[in-house]
């Protein structure tokens, strides 16, 4: 099993991310995952297999469990991202990670990844 991640060499003390965002006002929670991953990865071929888990940290989040379903996506790429938010013409570059215990997303352990490995 493999996470996409990415960092953004103009904020390398970010650290390790993964595509994540924010609902837009009228939208669903699945309608923003979609939105989010083409406008920072590029990705329009996807679709949702399994919610991943649901937590609170400032506001609420959601994390799933997505199959690409287009053409097979290259080892690493980079990416402008595009759209209206904050992060827009930031460039991300993105790789493949195994899942394991000790990967650091946004810097610090993440609660969802001990899930993954039951």
């Amino acid at each position: 099993m493999e996470l996409l991640v990415f960092d953004a060499p103009s904020h390398p003390r970010l650290g390790t991310q993964v595509p994540a965002g924010r609902v837009d006002p009228g939208e669903t929670l699945e309608q923003c995952l979609y939105r989010e991953l083409d406008e920072e990865a590029g990705i329009t071929e996807g679709r949702i297999v399994r919610v991943l888990g649901t937590w609170t940290k400032r506001y609420e989040n959601h994390a799933y469990e997505v199959r690409h379903d287009g053409p097979e996506l290259p080892d690493g790429w980079d990416h402008v991202v595009h759209g209206d938010g904050d992060d827009a013409g930031l460039i991300f570059r993105y790789r493949w990670e195994p899942v394991r215990p000790d990967l650091l997303l946004f810097g610090r352990p993440d609660p969802i990844l001990a899930r993954l490995l039951r």
